[in-house]
């Protein structure tokens, strides 16, 4: 019986994202706690700011909150910041989260007795790809039926 620590932005919430968080749980084992950090919008604009969120902060912590093997969501910030605040005892990270704020996240996990486990990304499915084959999607059809064809596609977000 553990408690799992893991964090991202999950905006397009798909399969990948379940296959980490049964994962987790599975690591978590039975009367374990699995804990999902949510990157805020403030956060996700700081580190990430090419992408445009689909969903606001409280949209993407209900998304997450209502996935059943998840059983507590916070908000999460800084990554080396959130592992400080939170009790837990294995920090899940993916194979791709290997920037400063990460590698300051699981020097510090080291340090304080914490596990750390990699999780590999599920092959041939990321929010990337889904916002990428979105766009494609409606050049196409802009190409096809309108006779258009911007050469970007901007999808705005939800506000």
């Amino acid at each position: 019986m553990s408690r799992v620590l893991t964090v991202g932005v999950f905006d397009l919430v798909h399969f990948g994202h379940f296959e980490l968080f049964r994962r987790c749980k599975e690591l978590a084992g039975p009367g374990g706690e699995l804990i999902v950090g949510v990157q805020d919008d403030e956060h996700v604009r700081k580190y990430k700011p090419h992408v445009k969120l689909v969903y606001p902060y409280e949209v993407r912590r209900r998304l997450v909150s209502d996935i059943r093997m998840v059983d507590r969501v916070i908000r999460h910030t800084d990554v080396d910041e959130t592992v400080k605040s939170v009790d837990f005892d294995v920090f899940c990270v993916g194979g791709d989260q290997g920037h400063d704020g990460f590698r300051r996240a699981l020097a510090w996990c080291e340090a304080n007795g914490k596990e750390v486990v990699r999780i590999p990304r599920t092959k041939g499915i990321s929010s990337t790809l889904l916002r990428e084959d979105a766009e494609a999607l409606c050049r196409n059809l802009l190409a096809q039926f309108f006779d258009i064809v911007p050469e970007r596609l901007s999808i705005p977000a939800l506000d």
